[in-house]
């Protein structure tokens, strides 16, 4: 044999042996040492994105004028809001998102006290405070500007609710803002409730303001029933959101809520 041909045969039986020992080395090597492939079932887990819940406005359209101050009513509605926007905050967002804003009306103007956001995301609110006449028209205005905003509210989002709360009459022009935003194609499809508040609301007003067989004009013969109130209105909206059909509207019914024994007048 020549040096030629011994040194290619060497060569060849080095090369089969080194692919013998990998292949032993291979089948000693533990499954999760390999690297896995891809299979179509991991590639679609992969692809998979939990829905996202869909918004569930409630916009508040809160009396703030002077005569709020007289028998604690302007501390019984903050009470009752900042229990309502707790509430919300615990419910499940599965499949509805229940979001807060709260327009206020004193004074010459309407303003968003609290800007539509998401209630889990509300960490402080600020204590509305009472003073002036009634723009409550200026109120109508701002709140269907904003049901009519698609950026803020989606497409996608669940049938809104309004609520008024008001102890006296408007002191401007109101009817036809009022008439804009219940004819309007979000205002006519929400959910709408009121209160009057006290002997002196104009409650003739306020009759056309809710809407559908269950939304009748609610009265707080008492500060205590503001509280009342607005905790109906929480169990109608937690019912919605936790429903499995959140669009659906749900009534108030002020005999579900059970006593507020444990509100202190006295110490507000």
């Amino acid at each position: 044999m020549g040096w030629g041909s011994y040194n290619e045969d060497n060569e060849s039986r080095h090369h089969n042996a080194t692919i013998v020992r990998r292949k032993e080395h291979d089948a000693l090597m533990p499954a999760s040492a390999h690297p896995a492939k891809a299979t179509p079932a991991v590639t679609k887990l992969k692809s998979f994105a939990a829905p996202q819940p869909r918004p569930l406005p409630v916009i508040v359209l809160a009396d703030v004028s002077g005569s709020m101050v007289e028998g604690n009513k302007i501390e019984l509605l903050n009470v009752a809001l900042r229990d309502m926007v707790s509430s919300f905050a615990k419910e499940s967002r599965l499949r509805a998102e229940i979001q807060v804003g709260l327009i206020t009306f004193g004074g010459r103007a309407a303003e968003e006290h609290l800007p539509l956001v998401a209630a889990h995301e509300v960490t402080a609110m600020k204590p509305l405070a009472a003073s002036g006449p009634t723009p409550m028209g200026k109120a109508f205005d701002l709140a269907r500007r904003l049901l009519e905003d698609k950026e803020r509210i989606p497409s996608r989002a669940y049938r809104p609710v309004l609520v008024l709360v008001s102890d006296g009459a408007p002191t401007d022009d109101w009817e036809q803002p009022l008439q804009a935003l219940c004819s309007s194609e979000r205002g006519s499809k929400a959910s709408r409730f009121a209160m009057a508040i006290g002997a002196d609301a104009d409650r003739e007003m306020l009759k056309q303001f809710p809407n559908g067989p269950e939304a009748t004009l609610f009265d707080a013969h008492d500060a205590r029933d503001i509280v009342r109130f607005f905790r109906a209105v929480t169990m109608s909206v937690a019912s919605r959101s936790a429903s499995a059909t959140p669009d659906q509207s749900v009534g108030l019914d002020l005999g579900m809520v059970p006593p507020d024994d444990d509100l202190d007048l006295d110490a507000l």
